[in-house]
């Protein structure tokens, strides 16, 4: 396994029930319980979906691109340059993780 993928792989597993699975298209598929955060491709390229108004904010601030294969879709991807892309890498897995998370706030009994 690749540099960056490892410590991609090692910083997502860290976080409460994540696991990681091969991706039926190659690479390495991220989920939070059953549903898909993202997957990794080598040290190539990331493909996250997103909800399309997010979609279209990452990708017109050039921070991502329209995803390689459906382009037309909430999907995007982030064409990995090298190990200082890490950080921008795990930034969009939190995004994704973060929108995915079930709501944690405190509930108080009232009598």
């Amino acid at each position: 396994m690749s540099k960056i993928l490892e410590i991609v792989k090692k910083e997502l597993l860290s976080w409460p029930y994540v696991t990681a699975e091969p991706h039926r298209f190659g690479g390495l598929e991220f989920r939070l319980n059953k549903r898909e955060i993202g997957h990794i491709h080598g040290d190539r390229v990331a493909d996250l979906p997103f909800p399309m108004d997010i979609r279209n904010k990452l990708v017109n601030s050039g921070r991502v691109s329209a995803h390689h294969f459906l382009p037309q879709s909430g999907w995007v991807s982030y064409w990995i340059k090298g190990e200082q892309d890490i950080p921008n890498v795990i930034e969009l897995f939190k995004m994704r993780y973060d929108s995915l998370k079930p709501n944690t706030r405190l509930v108080t009994k009232t009598t």
